[in-house]
């Protein structure tokens, strides 16, 4: 049996802490090493206890959710972080996958959404809406030098690749892209890691941004 994904859970308010842990202590594949109210007890979780994934609200007192995110990303390459909100349009949500989130949960969200959450960002997917990724493109800019120096490199995607682009582009998971290419879902993280690498991407979310900013989502 495959080891459980390991998850902090960090909010400042104790009774939805609470509900989240219920929710995820009811699945077998996860369990929880702790919790936290703010970004600095984040930071001492995953200092504390071998992480995979931080469940985070974004607006807390002190070190808010957008900070937090920043430090583990940048500190820990092994550790996703799915920020939570309660508006699906939340500048603040946004600020933290700027930082290196690597989903956007709306806190109603159902416990199935929120233990497929947790599994995709466990296993390099990002957790976002077409809307979501409607609004994170006109948050981030249309184009940038950046952009245009990995249009310069597409040619050098592979034709699978390329396909594999297009299909996280249109928000696909990587199981969904397995089963639409008719692979496995270790060959298609194989592909999505050197997507990323060839077009410079820091994850997931910043190479769909940049796939809709090139005009590749809809190719």
């Amino acid at each position: 049996m495959p080891e459980a994904i390991k998850v902090a859970v960090v909010d400042d308010q104790p009774l939805i802490r609470m509900g989240f842990r219920m929710v995820l202590d009811a699945d077998p594949s996860i369990e929880v090493v702790g919790e936290g109210s703010d970004g600095a007890s984040a930071l001492e979780l995953i200092r504390q206890y071998r992480t995979d994934v931080v469940l985070m609200d974004v607006r807390m007192p002190g070190m808010d959710g957008i900070e937090a995110t920043r430090r583990i990303t940048a500190e820990h390459d092994s550790v996703s972080v799915v920020v939570l909100t309660t508006f699906d349009l939340d500048e603040y949500a946004f600020g933290a996958l700027r930082a290196g989130a690597s989903g956007f949960l709306l806190k109603d969200a159902n416990p199935a959404e929120l233990v497929s959450a947790i599994k995709a960002a466990h296993a390099g997917d990002a957790t976002l809406s077409p809307r979501v990724t409607r609004r994170m493109i006109e948050l981030f800019g249309k184009s940038s030098p950046a952009d245009e120096q990995s249009a310069d490199v597409l040619h050098e995607l592979t034709e699978r690749e390329h396909e594999v682009f297009v299909a996280m582009a249109r928000g696909l998971t990587n199981a969904e892209i397995a089963t639409a290419l008719f692979v496995s879902e270790s060959t298609v993280k194989t592909h999505v890691g050197r997507v990323l690498a060839k077009l410079n991407a820091r994850d997931r979310v910043q190479a769909v941004i940049l796939a809709h900013r090139l005009g590749i989502a809809g190719s």
